[in-house]
Order: C-alpha cells, then structure tokens, then sequence
C-alpha cells in the first residue's frame, strides 16, 4: 500500500520523468523567504539558503556545544549581535561613503606649505649665501676709529669691467681702461633714529693716511693732498677704508663694492626701474640721452644716468645726487614681494647682483639685506640722503670739506642722533 496520491501526480517512482516537487508533497512543504528587497537596507543575515526557502533545521544562532536556546537573535550567550551598514546610506538603501573631514584636510595642507615655504626659503639663502664673495678684510685696516651706535656701510661703484665682452663694454660705453677705481662712493648710516645716506665725491680733497699694503703687509707713509679715489687706487678697498675712517673719524662695519657688469644686469634682471628725471640732459661720454618725465630705465640707460657728470655745472656733486636717487628708487624696487616671494624675479636678481658684488668678509647675505632695506628707506620719511659738506674749491679740481659740519655730521650718526647737518650743495 502507499499513501501517493492518484490523481496524476507526481511521485510515482523513477519511471516518472518529472521529479519529485515540494508542491505536491505537503508534509515537507516550508514557508518561503525572499531576499530583501532593494529598497529595504542591506540584511547581514540573509544568506542564499534563506532567499532559496531551504532551512537547514539549525538555528544561526546556535553555537554548537553551547546553552540550549541560545540561538534566538539578540538572546543568550550564543547570540550574534546583528551588524549595521559600516557608512550612512544613500536614498534608496544603498550603502554610501563616509564625508570628507575636511578640517583634518586643510590642516594637512597648511603643514605641507608651511614645510614647503621653509625648505625653499633655507634653499635659497643657503644659495645664496655661498654665492657672495667675501673678499674684503677690514682686519687689516689699522688704526680704527671706536664703534659708534649705528651700523655704517661703505658702498662703492667701481669701474670694473670684469666678465665684460668688447661687445658689452662698446654697448655700455664703459670704455677698455685696465685695472679698476671708483666711480662713486657713499656712506650708508643704519640707525634706529633714521638712515642717512652721504655722498663722497670721488675728487674730494682729502690726506691718504700711512698704511700698511694688503697685500705686501709692508708699512706706507702718509700722502697729504690728495684725491679721495687715488686711495682705493693706491691699494685697493683696505686703504679706502683706511682714508674715510682717517678724514671723517666714523667707523665702517661693513664695505660692498659692484662693478659696471653686475649693476647693469641688476636693473635688466628686475624688468628696469622707474624713475622719475626732473630735466633731460645729454651726454656722449656716458652715452645719457634722457628726456624729462617719468620712465623706466633698462640696465644700459641706469648705467648711463649714474655715470654722467660733463652733462651738469655742478658736475661730480650732481652726478653724487643721481647716483643715490637711482640706489633708492633699485632698493625700492628690489625690496618688494613681487620680487622677493616671486623665485623668477628672485633667482635672476640675485645672480646678477652676486656674480660681481665684492663685500668684507665679516658681511652675511643677511647684513646685504638690512643694507638694501636701509638704502629703500632712505627716501621715505625718516630718511635722509645728502652730500658730504663741502666749503670750496681745492688744488687740481678738487673739493674741500666743510670740516666743522663734517664732525657735527659723525657725531650726530655715531651717537645715534637725528641727523641735523645740511650739505652745502
């Protein structure tokens, strides 16, 4: 006997090419599960034998060997807790990413540009730094005047041609002259009461002081009655020192000297320098053709402007009073964020000014720089630019100081003091 139904099912035995089916057979029929739907949120626990609708008689729960009845969800000992969706979901139940903590990402960027400005900035005066050329030794100076409050600075323009091509000095009418001397000279007074700037007129009258050679080390005896740049001809940068500290009773702490070469290409490496000619003078020797009125002067014509002297009655006096109005208006431009912060205004200065700047060799890139800040300020209000007095005329051209202003002059930036003196020119 059996107990299969007969109404033509299945079920009948092998011979039946239908299988068996839970349909007809409803003492094993199970509820069936569908899988969740997708708008329902991800289920951890929905598993392929539940969306299929076959249960293995365990309980999910069940930890085998475990409590009896440990198996319901959340309960007992056995109990698995159930797992939320690890990011907030998205509209429509799909899983979604976490936000970006952008806080914690500017912070990480401030860092990195932080980190990045230091090491650019340490690069570059490291950089800079082994390109000056210390060549000056105010050691051997003898006999020096006692240091005064401010810090002084002896900048000299020289007529070197070094590194110029034939090409270059035609262009630049800088003529082949061997060796090299002073074209100008001038005293710049850092002090905290205001800087000064103080012209020396390279025909100045003056007494070249006994020396000992800087290179030879042998002792010189002094020369009275002699032009002031005979000095720096005589033996160079020392003796220069030497014969200002000697006429004037200041101390220089610190000497930098550019030749026709490095000054030009400044100017060109910074797009020119805007200045402002009251009236428009000639000049062959110079190669100076300038109208009157603002303008911007390229390295070629700022060379020209500096140099010029035959174009003027006051010749060497008014050439002293371009030559610092020039200096002020290349600091101002020079010392300005568009060129500091900006590495393709920068680098270029920089090669340009080094590759023939001379200085002492007590000087750092830093000391170059309070130079420079100092020459800019000279123009605004607390500065002061100015000839040495002057009381007359001297043998062979020469000019002769005001003598009694000049120690009121000394006195007052040694001391610190507002400077009161005027130039009699």
């Amino acid at each position: 006997m059996n107990d299969w139904p007969e109404d033509g099912g299945y079920g009948r035995g092998n011979a039946n090419p239908d299988p068996e089916g839970a349909r007809r057979m409803r003492h094993v029929q199970r509820p069936q599960q569908q899988p969740p739907r997708y708008d329902q949120g991800y289920n951890p626990n929905f598993t392929q034998a539940q969306g299929s609708g076959y249960d293995s008689g365990y309980s999910s729960g069940q930890v085998y060997g475990g409590p009896q009845g440990g198996g319901q969800q959340g309960g007992g000992h056995g109990s698995v807790p159930p797992q939320q969706p690890p990011y907030p979901q998205r509209p429509g139940g799909q899983p979604g990413r976490p936000a970006p903590d952008w806080r914690k990402r500017a912070k990480i960027g401030s860092i990195v540009l932080v980190v990045g400005v230091l090491a650019w900035g340490i690069g570059t005066y490291a950089w800079a730094s082994s390109q000056v050329r210390n060549e000056v030794d105010l050691s051997k100076v003898i006999e020096r005047p006692s240091e005064g409050d401010c810090t002084t600075y002896l900048i000299v323009g020289s007529d070197s041609r070094e590194g110029m091509t034939a090409e270059e000095k035609k262009k630049l009418h800088t003529g082949s002259a061997e060796g090299k001397r002073t074209d100008s000279m001038m005293i710049l007074a850092a002090c905290s009461s205001g800087n000064t700037m103080v012209s020396l007129p390279r025909d100045s009258w003056v007494t070249i002081p006994s020396f000992v050679g800087s290179d030879s080390g042998k002792q010189y005896a002094a020369r009275g009655g002699s032009k002031l740049n005979a000095a720096y001809a005589m033996d160079g940068p020392e003796l220069l020192v030497r014969t200002v500290e000697f006429n004037t009773g200041l101390r220089i702490d610190h000497y930098a000297e550019i030749g026709f070469a490095g000054f030009a290409n400044i100017v060109d490496a910074l797009g020119g320098v805007d200045l402002n000619i009251e009236k428009g003078f000639k000049d062959k020797k110079s190669g100076a053709d300038f109208a009157a009125g603002e303008q911007t002067l390229n390295g070629e014509q700022a060379l020209a402007f500096v140099r010029t002297r035959y174009a003027f009655a006051q010749s060497d006096l008014q050439r002293t009073k371009n030559q610092q109005k020039f200096l002020s208006a290349l600091a101002n431009q020079a010392a300005t964020p568009g060129t500091i912060l900006n590495p393709f205004a920068l680098y270029p200065t920089l090669g340009a000014g080094l590759d023939t700047l001379i200085v002492d060799k007590d000087m750092s890139l830093y000391d170059l720089g309070k130079m420079f800040f100092a020459m800019k300020s000279v123009q605004g209000g607390d500065g002061k630019s100015m000839n040495m007095p002057i009381s007359g005329s001297a043998p062979q051209n020469s000019l002769k100081w005001d003598m009694p202003k000049v120690k009121q002059l000394v006195e007052q930036i040694r001391n610190d003091e507002k400077v009161t003196v005027e130039s009699n020119q």
